[in-house]
């Protein structure tokens, strides 16, 4: 019963304490909520990314990806890009005819000019794919692309144009289009006030999969108005293999075939995406380091200053007969309680901060579920609070058990 007092006399002075300098105390508190918050948001982050990205890969139902090289900005030229993959057409149903592929689609993505009225042109994405789409493209609403892909002609380019196009939803709204509604659409404004194109269905696929509005045709009409016929260039190859086939196999075995091109997986795919973004990651991983040593650094050094400041009263604990273990007692409990106060206000804020964050990632990217708070966040964020604490009641105990009497402490 003796000791239990004891405990309950070391927490009550450490409790007067805090209050007694509640400036620092607060300013503590906001160090570890600072800490814990750069953990849990920058992680959730992180998180996001890797989540949504493996959610948009598994969605479009494709589970191999053909590239031939970066995509370059051409300024200037039609359409803005240069796509890499020479052939495009020819090569996926070479690719097709494997054994083990069900289908392979190409696909082009260039700038495109687009307006309702012939008059006011707008810029948006345009997305070019073979025939009825392939596969590669959801409807949402109408039938899509119907009949045959009457302009490639074999790779000749000189049939008529089907002008079907397929609108993403964002873009179906900022339009005010329906299906049946037409759209004027070109590379260039003078070749989109010759071109009009009847909505005959709106397709969130694109717009998920890159972020923004985008018009989709079909792949040999977009490479006509965006000047890319003459070497059916396409930007990548999507790749659906047959029910139960090994990926990896046919992704080696093709890659033999095709020694110029890089064939990936879904995650390999995701991996490469992420590597070009290395710079945007590095600056990522700093600033959590930078968030944790930071808040951890204040905390450390607010709770260094508290334990100071308290010399007097420790020595007056230390001058009627409190023990150094007292002493290093009621610096913990003090410890303890800022961390806890600072982590349990990190992991309050954190689902609202979260999903503001995501708001904004939303209007920057056009990706939603960018910031996404795994549950080892939370665990992350309170080794954090609970550690700096730790390392900041025992270093101020440290200093203060050093002195050897109460008189010294006064000093």
């Amino acid at each position: 019963m003796s000791r239990l007092r004891t405990y309950a006399g070391l927490v009550w002075i450490a409790l007067r304490q805090l209050r007694s300098d509640r400036m620092r105390t607060v300013l503590a508190v906001i160090g570890v909520t600072l800490a814990v918050l750069s953990v849990t948001l920058l992680t959730g982050v992180g998180a996001g990314v890797i989540s949504t990205g493996n959610q948009m890969f598994d969605d479009s139902g494709r589970d191999l990806w053909v590239s031939g090289g970066p995509i370059e900005v051409a300024p200037g030229s039609v359409g803005g890009f240069q796509n890499p993959i020479p052939n495009s057409q020819p090569l996926a149903q070479n690719i097709s005819s494997h054994e083990d592929v069900q289908n392979a689609v190409p696909m082009a993505f260039q700038v495109v000019y687009v307006s309702t009225n012939g008059e006011e042109f707008d810029t948006t994405l345009g997305s070019g794919v073979p025939g009825v789409g392939g596969g590669s493209v959801s409807i949402q609403e109408g039938e899509g692309f119907t009949g045959p892909d009457t302009h490639y002609a074999d790779g000749t380019y000189e049939g008529n144009m089907t002008h079907q196009a397929i609108v993403s939803p964002s873009m179906a709204e900022e339009f005010d289009l329906e299906v049946g509604d037409t759209v004027y659409l070109g590379g260039t404004i003078a070749n989109a006030r010759e071109n009009e194109f009847e909505v005959v269905g709106i397709s969130p696929t694109f717009e998920n999969f890159l972020g923004t509005g985008t018009v989709t045709t079909r792949l040999s009409e977009l490479q006509t108005l965006t000047g890319n016929a003459y070497d059916d260039s396409a930007t990548l190859i999507t790749i659906q293999t047959t029910p139960g086939a090994d990926r990896e196999a046919v992704r080696d075995d093709l890659a033999a075939q095709h020694p110029d091109y890089t064939f990936r997986t879904n995650q390999e795919q995701l991996v490469s995406l992420l590597e070009r973004q290395a710079v945007v990651l590095a600056a990522g991983a700093s600033l959590v380091i930078l968030g944790i040593v930071a808040g951890g650094i204040l905390s450390l050094n607010l709770l260094l200053s508290l334990i100071y400041v308290q010399r007097k009263p420790l020595a007056v604990l230390r001058a009627v007969g409190a023990t150094r273990r007292g002493v290093v007692g009621v610096a913990i409990v003090q410890a303890l309680v800022i961390a806890t106060s600072g982590y349990l206000l990190g992991i309050g804020a954190t689902p609202v901060l979260a999903m503001v964050l995501d708001q904004i990632a939303l209007t920057v990217t056009g990706f939603e579920g960018l910031v996404q708070v795994p549950q080892y966040a939370y665990l992350a964020g309170a080794g954090v609070a609970f550690g700096f604490a730790l390392i900041g009641g025992i270093a101020g105990a440290w200093r203060v058990t050093r002195v050897a009497s109460a008189t010294q402490l006064v000093r």
